[in-house]
């Protein structure tokens, strides 16, 4: 089972990744995480990648899908996998399909966490994060035992810039404009199933599981 998943920051798709990876025994794929395995490991491709972030370029889609196909070949995904920010874009989920195509091979399942950003800028606002032991909470759903104080280590909390509202807001506004358009795209392609990630997120992970079937 290949499954891609959809939404905008703060909607919880990674912990629903995560989850999903756990209970079908399937490995998460985080682009951000297999290009620092290449460029730890000194990989060919991940010395091609490392040229262009060392000059704060994004890396090319063609090389972006050649290291994930890269990883997804490995024995451990024979299963399936759950991809956790990629694609990003139309061009992106293109040049995936064409790929997987060579390979005879395609996605099953594109799972969007639908949230409205009102609900995203509400919720991001109320995280706080520890600088020192990078424990996370937040204000409503995940509190800290004393307020502003983490429970591990005992240090401040703080509210981090990625989680302003300004921020958040420009944020949710590349979402729409670059990454949006691929759910008309893979509806078209009759894969995508979308879930309200407005639930509690047990309720958002069952309505998951009815979706990819027990």
């Amino acid at each position: 089972m290949k499954i891609i998943m959809l939404g905008a920051p703060g909607a919880g798709k990674g912990t629903q990744a995560k989850r999903i990876a756990e209970k079908w025994q399937i490995p998460h794929i985080s682009t951000g995480d297999i290009f620092r395995a290449n460029i730890k490991n000194g990989t060919e491709l991940g010395k091609e990648a490392k040229q262009y972030m060392d000059q704060g370029l994004l890396v090319p889609d063609e090389l972006t899908v050649k290291i994930l196909l890269d990883r997804v070949a490995q024995k451990d995904c024979e299963n399936g996998y759950v991809l956790d920010g990629f694609p990003r874009t139309i061009p992106q989920a293109e040049v995936l399909d064409k790929e997987l195509a060579k390979l005879e091979d395609a996605i099953d399942f594109a799972i969007n966490v639908d949230v409205p950003d009102e609900n995203i800028v509400n919720r991001m606002g109320g995280r706080r994060a520890c600088l020192s032991c990078g424990a996370t909470y937040h204000v409503q759903f995940a509190a800290p035992s004393k307020e502003g104080i983490c429970d591990k280590c005992q240090s401040e909390l703080v509210l981090r810039e990625d989680d302003q509202p300004e921020t958040v807001k420009k944020r949710l506004g590349v979402y729409h404009e670059q990454t949006q358009p691929l759910i008309e795209y893979y509806t078209k392609k009759g894969i995508l199933k979308s879930v309200d990630g407005t639930q509690d997120m047990e309720e958002v992970f069952l309505s998951i599981v009815k979706i990819l079937g027990e």
